[in-house]
């Protein structure tokens, strides 16, 4: 066997109504105080005022840091770091952007290193505040991701991606994503599942059995759970499905890393500030075409996985059903079909294709080779 390494989050907390418990966990973890870091958006869910309830209960004291944004820029890490200075730990709750910003704030507080001393691969030194992370979407993972996305300048991202950002805990309660609207359970949905089929198919030399285990067990779980979690929200079973398929294709990718369609979503949501689980629905079947031509065998492996209609096919035909459904459910789920759709003009395909290769750290794990005349065309058949 090839040798691999694989680290996730040391604990995992999953159960309806959890969120109660997070100031016992909060004392345990942390200590007596925290930063909690959380957007404007969640603090008007009344989720932070219970997760603040369960705190003050538990004894510990709060400071809330509540300015997040989508795809968060560099000087609201460093707000944050700031609001984290002399706390004893960190609790990131919301969406993937604030679990982000936590990480980061915990990072950076503890070690004294810069932001841009840490982004890259394995660039961070530490140590790092203890970190609990609580996810109130299905879609990014970063509950147990070693990952964090920065958007810098105007639309370029960048990662820190190093172990040291693992949090401590992560706390899932499917209760916490019950009144999240259509579209973005749609879109953090799917973003979740091209977590999964990038991590199966990575080219990543750390690809791995128990990434592609988990990815296969996250497909099935959100394949026949999206769905029913967009047309009918408060369907618990789906939330919770949703919740931990999320969740498994986190520990998948974090270790086995995405590739092409994460490469090319990014300038889209950097330029456009299109969503990112948009950004990855829109180029996703276009890019699993592009692969198919010279790797399909890992589509067709996952296809009747994930659609238990497509189970008799085999090779190309299963890899080809695989992409055509995957586009079929974002559109059935009422999400974007172009990106003409988005407010991205033709002329605007050039410079996203530029952009898209300064992503080495992921076009590197791609199965199959891509340069910018081929993101160009992959652009220009998701317009």
């Amino acid at each position: 066997m090839t040798p691999f390494t694989f680290n996730t989050t040391p604990s995992i907390r999953m159960g309806d109504g959890l969120l109660e418990q997070l100031g016992d966990m909060a004392r345990a973890t942390c200590g007596a105080s925290v930063l909690l870091v959380t957007d404007p958006g969640m603090m008007a869910t009344g989720i932070v005022d219970r997760a603040l309830a369960s705190l003050k209960t538990a004894g510990v004291t709060v400071t809330v840091f509540a300015d997040v944004k989508a795809d968060p820029p560099e000087v609201v890490i460093l707000q944050a770091t700031e609001a984290a200075k002399g706390m004893n730990g960190v609790i990131g709750l919301g969406g993937g952007s604030s679990i982000d910003v936590a990480k980061l704030a915990a990072l950076l507080a503890c070690s004294g290193e810069t932001l841009a001393d840490c982004y890259g691969v394995g660039m961070a030194k530490g140590p790092r505040l203890p970190l609990i992370a609580v996810p109130t979407t299905s879609g990014t993972g970063s509950e147990v991701t070693p990952i964090s996305i920065v958007t810098t300048g105007a639309s370029e991202k960048m990662g820190v991606v190093s172990p040291l950002i693992i949090p401590d805990v992560a706390l899932l309660d499917p209760e916490l994503t019950r009144d999240l609207p259509a579209h973005v359970t749609a879109a953090t949905g799917i973003d979740a599942m091209v977590h999964a089929i990038e991590s199966y198919a990575s080219a990543s030399p750390n690809n791995n059995p128990v990434s592609r285990a988990l990815a296969v067990e996250a497909l099935r779980l959100m394949g026949g759970a999206l769905e029913r979690a967009v047309k009918e929200p408060h369907d618990m079973a789906a939330r919770g499905d949703m919740l931990l398929g999320s969740l498994l294709a986190g520990q998948a990718f974090a270790n086995s890393p995405v590739a092409a369609v994460h490469a090319l979503a990014y300038p889209i949501g950097g330029h456009f500030k299109v969503p990112h689980g948009l950004s990855n629905a829109l180029v996703l079947p276009h890019v699993l075409r592009f692969n198919a031509v010279t790797a399909p065998t890992l589509y067709a492996e996952l296809a009747g996985i994930t659609f238990p209609d497509l189970a008799g096919l085999e090779g190309q035909a299963a890899a080809t059903a695989f992409a055509d459904a995957l586009q079929d459910l974002s559109t059935r789920c009422g999400l974007q079909k172009g990106l003409r759709d988005v407010g991205i003009g033709q002329d605007d395909l050039p410079m996203l294709a530029r952009d898209a290769m300064n992503q080495t750290r992921l076009l590197v794990n791609n199965p199959r080779p891509l340069d910018e005349a081929d993101a160009q065309a992959i652009y220009e058949a998701a317009w």
